[in-house]
């Protein structure tokens, strides 16, 4: 039961699964990598499980969570490259970089062509510094950045080498735009609007995220929330059973997990 954003596990009299594996789940809008995680932790019964790679509540898609002996790879799939479908808002910005902050500033962008806004897209495909955002997991002297961001304060960050590999822009109707980014870990996608925002000149802000894949595990692979309500130990198990023997077939690393 999922209450205030956690999970009452109960007494639901299932014995512990102890089947080890990667679980591939659709994150829906509003519930955090942390729910999800603990939603699945308390439906099956599993003694340890984690997730490589936080969403942020308003994105959906991919989360990858590694159950059992797997959780001994969190940190190498964490550590891979991610793609992402976006959505870009111009003339606005918010404290937290997407829709979910308080608007803190706004500017006409009608003078944004849509050839400047595809030139400006492609000026960030590259290896390059971003700052994080305040609003963000990232900690400076135990401290992580949100917490100091809910109190109001806003401290200096030290820049992050990442890189773009590709950045497509798919479809324009301004001030919006829809675009798919290619990114090494540890990306803002809402740091990466709110520059190209900056450097248009009228500020930007993500509008939509949803993560299509991270490293070699993609979407439509993923089991929705909704099937997972509906799914018992059995069902896990032959998931994670058919997914990990695929998986063996075409990375050897799986085969001595």
């Amino acid at each position: 039961m999922r209450r205030n954003g956690k999970f009452n596990s109960g007494k639901h009299g299932l014995s512990p699964f102890q089947q080890s594996g990667v679980l591939l789940v659709d994150k829906p809008k509003e519930w955090t990598s942390f729910d999800v995680v603990n939603f699945v932790r308390s439906r099956f019964n599993i003694p340890k499980t984690g997730h490589c790679g936080t969403l942020d509540p308003a994105a959906t898609g991919l989360l990858v969570l590694v159950l059992g002996r797997f959780t001994k790879l969190s940190q190498k799939f964490s550590g891979e490259d991610k793609v992402y479908d976006a959505s870009i808002l111009l003339g606005t910005e918010t404290d937290s970089q997407d829709m979910d902050g308080k608007i803190i500033r706004t500017a006409d962008p009608s003078g944004v062509t849509e050839k400047q806004l595809r030139d400006t897209f492609n000026e960030f495909i590259g290896e390059q510094q971003q700052i994080p955002p305040m609003v963000s997991a990232v900690k400076i002297d135990g401290k992580k950045l949100y917490e100091l961001a809910r109190k109001g304060e806003e401290i200096e960050r030290d820049p992050k080498d990442i890189t773009i590999y590709s950045l497509d822009v798919k479809s324009v109707n301004l001030p919006y735009a829809d675009f798919s980014v290619h990114c090494s870990k540890g990306t803002y996608i809402r740091t990466l609007c709110s520059d190209i925002g900056s450097r248009l000149g009228c500020g930007a802000v993500l509008n939509g995220l949803k993560r299509t894949s991270s490293g070699s595990f993609m979407l439509s692979d993923a089991v929705s929330v909704e099937t997972l309500k509906e799914w018992e130990q059995p069902e896990l198990e032959a998931y994670l059973s058919d997914f990990l023997y695929r998986k063996i077939s075409s990375n050897p690393q799986f085969s001595s997990i």
